[in-house]
C-alpha cells in the first residue's frame, strides 16, 4: 500500500472484486468499501478528494454489467417509446418504464440534497458498522412482514408501490445500507415475489449509480487526481465482469428460493457489522 494512504492497483483490483459482489448481493458494496479495509489494516485515507470518486467509478462498472445483464429489458422499455403500434406488450413496458421513473424520484432528488452531508460518512468506521447492522435488521424485517399473497409480473405494480420502493431504495444514500436490499425489502412490502423484487430493484438502480457516476468520475481527470486514474479504471472494468457473474448468480438464486430467500445476507450483515463496532 502506498504510504500516504492513496490506492494502489492491487488494493483497487480487491475492492473491485469486493465492489462487484456485495453491489449486487444485498449487503452493501459502500459499507464494505469502508468497513473490510479497516478490518484488514489497509491504510486508506478514506476522507480523501479521490476515495468517493474511485468507488464511483466502481459502482459504474456495476452498472454497466447491470445495463449488459438486463439489455434485453431495456431494449424493449425503451423502443416502446418509438413504437406507433400501441400493442398490449408496448403499452405493459411503457408503464413498466414509467413506473421505473417514479421509483427513481426520491433517491435522486435526496442524493443532490444530501450529497455533502453524506459525503462525511464515508470513513466513519463506527457508523458504518452500525448501519450494516441496521441493514441486517432492515432485511429480517422484510422478510417477516412481507404480504402472503404476492405476484411475479411487475405490471401488476402501481405508481405508489413504485414510490415505495424508491424511497426504500433512497436509505442506501446512507453508506452500510444496500441499494439492491433496501428495493428488495420494498418490493417485498408491496407484494413482490423476491425475483421480481430483485429485477425491479436492479433495473431501478442502473439509472441512479449512472447519473452519480457522471457527477463524481470526472473528478479523477482533474490534474491532482490522475495518479489515482490508473487504478479507478482497472478496479471499474474488474467491478464490472464480477457484478455481471453476481448478477446471474443472484438471479439464479432467488427463482430457486422464495421462503427467507434473505435471511443468510441478514445475518451477514449483522455479523460484520457488530465486528465493525466492536474492533473499531
Amino acid at each position: 500500500m502506498n504510504p500516504n494512504g492513496s490506492i494502489t492497483l492491487a488494493q483497487a483490483v480487491l475492492l473491485a472484486i469486493l465492489q462487484g459482489v456485495t453491489e449486487l448481493f444485498p449487503v452493501s458494496s459502500l459499507g464494505h468499501a469502508v468497513v473490510v479495509p479497516h478490518l484488514i489494516g489497509w491504510n486508506l485515507d478514506q476522507q480523501a478528494p479521490a476515495y468517493l470518486p474511485f468507488l464511483v467509478m466502481l459502482h459504474l462498472g456495476t452498472a454497466l454489467a447491470l445495463l449488459a445483464y438486463f439489455w434485453p429489458d431495456w431494449w424493449a422499455l425503451l423502443s416502446s417509446l418509438a413504437s406507433r403500434e400501441p400493442t398490449p406488450l408496448v403499452r405493459q413496458n411503457r408503464y413498466l418504464l414509467w413506473l421505473l421513473v417514479v421509483g427513481t424520484v426520491p433517491a435522486g432528488i435526496l442524493g443532490l440534497l444530501l450529497e455533502k452531508r453524506l459525503a462525511l460518512l464515508f470513513g466513519r468506521y463506527q457508523m458504518v458498522g452500525l448501519f450494516l447492522v441496521l441493514n441486517g435488521l432492515l432485511l429480517l424485517g422484510a422478510e417477516w412482514l412481507r404480504r402472503q399473497e404476492r405476484f411475479g409480473e411487475l405490471s401488476k405494480l402501481r405508481p405508489r408501490q413504485a414510490l415505495l420502493i424508491g424511497l426504500s431504495q433512497a436509505i442506501a444514500l446512507l453508506p452500510g445500507f444496500s441499494r439492491s436490499g433496501a428495493a428488495m425489502a420494498g418490493g417485498l412490502l408491496v407484494g413482490l415475489t423476491h425475483q421480481s423484487a430483485a429485477r425491479f430493484g436492479f433495473l431501478l438502480s442502473t439509472p441512479i449509480i449512472l447519473a452519480a457516476a457522471v457527477l463524481e468520475v470526472p473528478k479523477l481527470f482533474a490534474p491532482a487526481l490522475r495518479p489515482e486514474l490508473a487504478p479507478a479504471l482497472a478496479g471499474g472494468v474488474t467491478a464490472g465482469v464480477v457484478a455481471y457473474l453476481s448478477t446471474a448468480i443472484l438471479m439464479r438464486y432467488f427463482r430457486s428460493h422464495e421462503v427467507n430467500a434473505l435471511l443468510p445476507f441478514a445475518f451477514y450483515c449483522v455479523v460484520l457489522g457488530g465486528a465493525a463496532l466492536v474492533m473499531g
